[in-house]
C-alpha cells in the first residue's frame, strides 16, 4: 500500500509486519522517506543504522525520515567562549549519566519551547525510547543544581555514534552544559560524531555543521564498524577541566 504527498512525491507505507526501509537516499530534500510500520525498538534500531528516525505528531502517521543536508556536531568542534567557560566552573552544575532517563525524555515532552506549539514527543515515542533504554541502546546525560535535575538531552549510541533525540533545560545553560559533557566524553572514548539531525540555530552557534546526506551515510557506515557502549551509563563521570 503506498500513497502520494507533497508535489507528486510517491511516499511508501512501510508493513508492520517487515522491517524493511527504502533507501535513505531516495528521501524527499527535506527528508521525509515512508509512513506506517511501528515503533518496534528493532525497527527503530535498524533505521538509525540506516540513517532514518522517526518524528511526527499525535495528529499523523509514524513518518521517517533522513534529512539533506544532515546536522553533525564533531565533538572536538564544540564551541566554547569566555562566558560559557565561567559557567562551567562557577555555576555548580553537576552532570550525570542514565540516572533519571524517564525524568529527562518527560521534561523533553513537556518544557515549551520558543516558536513551537505542541510536541512531536508522543507517549507512544517516550515508551519506545524507555525500552530501548532499558535495552541498553537509549541514553540520557543529565544536569543537575543543587542536587534537582534542571537540564539534559537523551538519544542513541551505536558504533562511535551518538544520535540526539531532544534536550530540554530548566535553568540557563543548562542543556548547554548536558551537550558539552556529552562531547567532552565523546572525544575522550573516541566517538566519531553527534547527528543532531536538523539545523537549529543555537547547534550551530554551539559548533555543529551540515553535511550532505550522502557523506553522512558513508560516515554512518564506517563509524557502526565500532563496538557500541552498550548498557546503561550511569557508571560514568564528568568534571570540566580548562
Amino acid at each position: 500500500m503506498s500513497s502520494i504527498y507533497d508535489d507528486g512525491f510517491y511516499l511508501p507505507e512501510l508493513r508492520k509486519t517487515s522491517h524493511l526501509f527504502p533507501s535513505a537516499k531516495d528521501a524527499s530534500e527535506e527528508g521525509l522517506l515512508a509512513y506506517g510500520g511501528d515503533l518496534n525498538p528493532n525497527r527503530i534500531l535498524k533505521a538509525y543504522r540506516e540513517g532514518i528516525f522517526p518524528w511526527y505528531s499525535d495528529e499523523d502517521p509514524i513518518l521517517w525520515w533522513s534529512p539533506n543536508p544532515r546536522l553533525l556536531l564533531f565533538p572536538q568542534d564544540f564551541k566554547t567562549n569566555k562566558s560559557f567557560r565561567r559557567v562551567l566552573r562557577n555555576k555548580g552544575f553537576e552532570v550525570k549519566f542514565d540516572r533519571n532517563f524517564e525524568a529527562v525524555i518527560g521534561y523533553c515532552g513537556e518544557v515549551p519551547r520558543a516558536g513551537q506549539e505542541g510536541t512531536w514527543l508522543t507517549q507512544e515515542m517516550k515508551e519506545a525510547y524507555i525500552e530501548l533504554h532499558d535495552m541498553g541502546f537509549a541514553h540520557s546525560v543529565e544536569t543537575y543544581y543543587e542536587g534537582k535535575l534542571v537540564g539534559g538531552l537523551y538519544g542513541l549510541a551505536l558504533g562511535g555514534a551518538f544520535f540526539g533525540e531532544s534536550m530540554f533545560s530548566l535553568m540557563s545553560d543548562a542543556s548547554r552544559v548536558s551537550l558539552y559533557a556529552l562531547s567532552d566524553i565523546c572525544v575522550k572514548k573516541s566517538y566519531d560524531f553527534i547527528d543532531c539531525q536538523v539545523e537549529t540555530p543555537h547547534l550551530v552557534r554551539w559548533g555543529a555543521k551540515l553535511i550532505e546526506r550522502n557523506d553522512f551515510l558513508d560516515r554512518l557506515e564506517k563509524t557502526l564498524e565500532k563496538n557500541t557502549d552498550f548498557g546503561a551509563w550511569s557508571s560514568w563521570s564528568w568534571q570540566y577541566h580548562e
